[in-house]
């Protein structure tokens, strides 16, 4: 009984199909172990609706997180919305742009307020050089 190239084929794609689905997985659920290994009392964390603030405690029992998202006001969650752990950030300083040179290149902009002529009125738009008027 001779096998069909089309099926060798097809097993060959289901099982790298399988392999991959397993190996992403893995990475999930490794990348998920090491966000709450970070995830400590006093960590700054986000929420997948989008709230920022300070993690004060986790409770495993209840599934719970406590959220401290300004002074005084504390947020109560369920633990699996909290998203990620913010690091803090810092900007590269590029040595050869410092701030100052950075300002000088912005354009600047245009402060200089229209001030109407001597005789003009706010209300009325301003008349066209050339344009007939209606005295």
């Amino acid at each position: 009984m001779p096998i069909d190239p089309l099926t060798i084929v097809m097993v060959v794609i289901l099982a790298a199909l399988i392999f991959f689905m397993f190996r992403n997985s893995r990475k999930r659920q490794k990348e998920q172990a090491e966000t709450r290994s970070k995830m400590q009392p006093g960590a700054e964390v986000m929420t997948n609706f989008g709230l920022y603030g300070t993690l004060l405690s986790i409770d495993e029992d209840d599934n719970t997180a406590l959220i401290e998202t300004s002074p005084g006001h504390v947020v109560k969650v369920h633990r699996q919305v909290l998203a990620r752990v913010v690091e803090p950030t810092t900007a590269p300083v590029d040595s050869e742009l410092s701030e100052p040179a950075l300002a000088d290149e912005r354009p600047a902009a245009d402060t200089s307020a229209v001030e109407p002529e001597y005789g003009e009125r706010l209300d009325e738009a301003p008349k066209k050089p050339g344009a007939k008027s209606d005295d």
